[in-house]
């Protein structure tokens, strides 16, 4: 048998069957069963409440409220809306920092036959940010909710009372959620939650993140779950993220529950290109199918999850989820390790191993590791400048195109290796290929990361491709790595222990059942590797996609890589090929890595931008209260020509500039004609025994209002609007606020030390870009506004004593 074929077909099949696992399910349309979640019907309460972009306390915002009211209010859920300033401290960066404003959540209750039960809640969020219809985030997640009560209802009675909790605020720091779990009397009553979010528009659902102790939690999505992508190694890398979702408050408040989102289509995250139109249909029908499960089972159900140990847990195919705990893994190991030990036993008894060529598998094992990664890690500074979401956007219109730039490169260095190994006398090729990995990324600007992979990658091969080395020792020495990874994980990390031990204990059977691939041309050594290689390839390929989609960093999927190489090395590898199949084998590893390499280039030559995915396009007017001049800014990485054009109008170049208030980072900025626009006022008065009472009032059209403040001295007993807040702890320390739909008037009183000052500094942000101001010229189909693009900003300080 040809081995290149059944490798070539193996990795073919393992392809077809990724792509089919990751694909969302059909929509069900508007005329399904009463019984069942539709995503058709769903689509029409997506359409209404997409239909504009609609921030925190916009009119929009008000428009979509009203709208959901009545929807809860014809399914006979008796909404209530819930009003409040809410302010939330959050560790965002080292000064303290509290986000706030006026929220409305829609709070209604389907009323169960125990209404003293611990209640179940459907959560979602139903603002958007600036400039984003919010289709996706969170429209959908509010649609699904309210089919889902509809179909609860076509079910009969629940057995215990099902909330459906549609906070606002969200995006501007999960205030709604705080406010209901802070204030709220129904926030006791909740016994199990499950949260609905997107970051994107499309893609299969993950479930990503539980409460603590999830032991019950996983009992029921075993029992419940179709088609699941769900795992702990999901659950731990997020708790480790900066994100977070409304989820996170609950979870504080330690009520257990799931959090599903799905995240493919990441161009339209946050973009106005996040329409009814653009969302995934089949995604929608997804969440409807997950949340839809898990909510007829609690809602039936005479108790809720118990809590347990942490599983470890993860999706295989289908409705397969395998779950355990962790001490458990320890099990799968010793299956892993005897495996293995009875293999080389018999291996060395039939003269097949000896030490050198082990030591040489595992160096192999290891350049695959880091080759790949400086491969990855050059293909994405050639294929777009910067890290970051806005430089990424590049990437994310032609997406498929980027995965496939990776996934070939991934392929090339899984032919290379084995190639290297099996042919002997390969450092210099090795050494050279990994150093000019490292050195091609220089162009781009310094990059530790590149040269440090690449110099190890080039060590690393040319200690392993000395003399050749039969596929026996080779293979072993690769599944030794696997072991030493799956036992660190296994201490450090059980919760991702599995992706290395489940592929581990799928080679070491393979390993045993071939003699460790003796005979690398036999039926039994083809058959049963592609037998073996196959479904395990499509699950690693699964999780490989989803790093992709979750992460922009290109060179982790290396890791992907050697795993995909535990169970294809016996048909990658054949020191007995003669040289004419070793040079044809190398060709194609050769052309597989120029291909991947050529795509990136060609993403950096050929600018995306459609109608479909416009080119992101960011303008705002900057001035300081009753100053004489004013600036025109973007944050955009690089200028585009729109808003190049639009900087440069009033005569001036644009140029680099910073200010911590206006933008995390450095942005773009040229002078500008100023405008009569007014800024928040701050005053400062006593209140008897040396009390101090600040008022800020900001202007009449401020969206956003962010409020800094320094005192010299030592502040007790703050509070603000009348709610106790930790601000003002520490003297000399900048205290930010940032509101989303700030109040008329915000009252801070506190109780100073002594005598002192108040440095405050605002920045207030229109909700559009005002009428004082030139109307700025209309963008092209292939441009669209992004964010808080289109509006103005106003800068106002003051120094307050007593």
């Amino acid at each position: 048998m040809n081995r290149l074929a059944v490798l070539g077909l193996t990795l073919v099949v393992a392809l077809i069957l990724a792509l089919v696992a990751a694909r969302p399910p059909s929509p069900k349309p508007a005329t399904a069963p009463a019984e069942v979640f539709s995503a058709g019907r769903a689509l029409t309460d997506v359409g209404v409440i997409a239909r504009e972009p609609h921030p925190t306390g916009s009119v929009e915002n008000a428009r979509a409220r009203d709208y959901i009211v009545s929807r809860m209010t014809a399914l006979g859920l008796s909404p209530q809306v819930q009003s409040d300033l809410s302010l939330r401290k959050v560790t965002l960066i080292k000064q303290p920092v509290f986000l706030g404003g006026r929220i409305e959540n829609i709070i209604g209750v389907l009323p169960g036959r125990n209404r003293s039960a611990p209640a179940l809640a459907l959560m979602a969020h139903y603002d958007s940010v600036p400039g984003s219809p919010g289709a996706a985030d969170d429209a959908a997640g509010v649609a699904a909710a309210l089919e889902i009560a509809r179909v609860l209802k076509a079910r009969g009675t629940p057995a215990r009372d099902v909330i459906f909790l549609i906070t606002d605020g969200e995006e501007a720091g999960l205030l709604g959620a705080e406010a209901f779990f802070a204030r709220h009397p129904l926030a006791g009553r909740i016994g199990f939650l499950v949260n609905m979010e997107a970051r994107g528009g499309g893609g299969q659902v993950q479930m990503f993140q539980t409460g603590d102790r999830n032991q019950g939690t996983i009992d029921l999505l075993q029992r419940t779950a179709s088609r699941p992508s769900a795992s702990s190694l999901s659950v731990l890398l997020y708790s480790a993220m900066p994100n977070d979702t409304d989820f996170t408050v609950s979870r504080a408040a330690r009520v257990d529950g799931l959090n599903f989102a799905f995240i493919g289509r990441q161009f339209d995250y946050h973009a106005a290109t996040s329409t009814p139109a653009n969302l995934d249909p089949g995604s929608l029908q997804h969440m409807g199918d997950q949340v839809t499960a898990v909510a007829l089972d609690l809602s039936q159900s005479p108790t809720l999850p118990a809590r347990g140990p942490d599983q470890v847990f993860s999706h295989v195919f289908g409705d397969l989820l395998i779950a355990y705990p962790a001490a458990m893994g320890w099990l799968v190991l010793a299956g892993c390790a005897g495996l293995l030990a009875l293999t080389v036993r018999n291996a060395r008894r039939n003269g097949l191993l000896d030490a050198p060529g082990v030591v040489r598998g595992a160096g192999a094992a290891v350049y695959i590791l880091l080759l790949s990664g400086a491969l990855m890690h050059l293909a994405r500074r050639v294929a777009t400048e910067g890290a970051g979401f806005l430089e990424q956007r590049s990437l994310l219109a032609p997406v498929t195109t980027w995965e496939t730039a990776l996934l070939l490169i991934g392929l090339g260095v899984l032919l290379l290796a084995p190639r290297f190994t099996a042919r002997g006398r390969s450092r210099l090729q090795a050494g050279a290929l990994a150093l000019a990995a490292g050195a091609a990324a220089l162009p781009f600007g310094w990059d530790i990361a590149a040269v440090a992979l690449g110099v190890a990658a080039a060590v690393a091969g040319f200690m392993t491709f000395g003399p050749p080395v039969r596929v026996a020792p080779a293979w072993t020495g690769m599944l030794l790595t696997g072991l030493v990874v799956a036992l660190a994980l296994q201490v450090v990390a059980p919760a991702a222990a599995f992706l290395v031990a489940w592929p581990l204990l799928a080679a070491s059977l393979l390993a045993a059942v071939t003699t460790l691939g003796a005979s690398p041309r036999s039926w039994i050594t083809l058959v049963a590797g592609a037998l073996v290689a196959t479904p395990v390839t499509a699950w690693i390929l699964g999780y490989a996609h989803g790093v992709f989609l979750g992460l922009d960093l290109p060179a982790v999927l290396a890791l992907f890589v050697w795993l995909a190489a535990l169970c294809l090395w016996p048909l990658a590898h054949d020191a007995t090929e003669p040289d004419q199949r070793q040079v044809q084998a190398g060709l194609v590893a050769a052309g597989m890595l120029a291909a991947g390499l050529g795509l990136a280039i060609f993403l950096r030559m050929s600018p995306p931008w459609s109608e479909r995915y416009p080119q992101v396009t960011i303008v705002q007017h900057l001035q300081d209260a009753g100053a004489a001049g004013a600036l025109l800014i973007s944050t955009e990485p690089r200028l585009s020509k729109w808003t190049a054009d639009v900087l440069a109008r009033d005569g001036g170049r644009p140029s680099r500039t910073t200010d911590e208030l206006v933008a995390r980072r450095d942005f773009w900025a040229a002078p500008a004609r100023p405008a009569p626009l007014k800024g928040a006022e701050t005053s400062l008065s006593g209140l008897g025994d040396d009390r101090q009472r600040l008022v800020i009032r900001a202007p009449v059209d401020a969206a956003e209002l962010t409020l800094d403040l320094r005192s010299n001295t030592l502040a007790t007993a703050v509070t603000v609007n009348g709610r106790p807040a930790g601000l003002l702890a520490a003297p000399g320390v900048w205290n930010r606020i940032r509101l989303q739909a700030p109040p008329e008037t915000l009252v801070i009183e506190f109780q100073p030390a002594g005598p002192g000052a108040l440095e405050v500094r605002t920045l207030a942000r229109s909700g559009s870009w005002p009428a004082q101001l030139a109307p700025l010229p209309a963008r092209g189909p292939r441009e669209m506004a992004f964010g808080d693009s289109d509006t103005a900003l106003v800068r106002a300080k003051a120094t307050h004593k007593w």
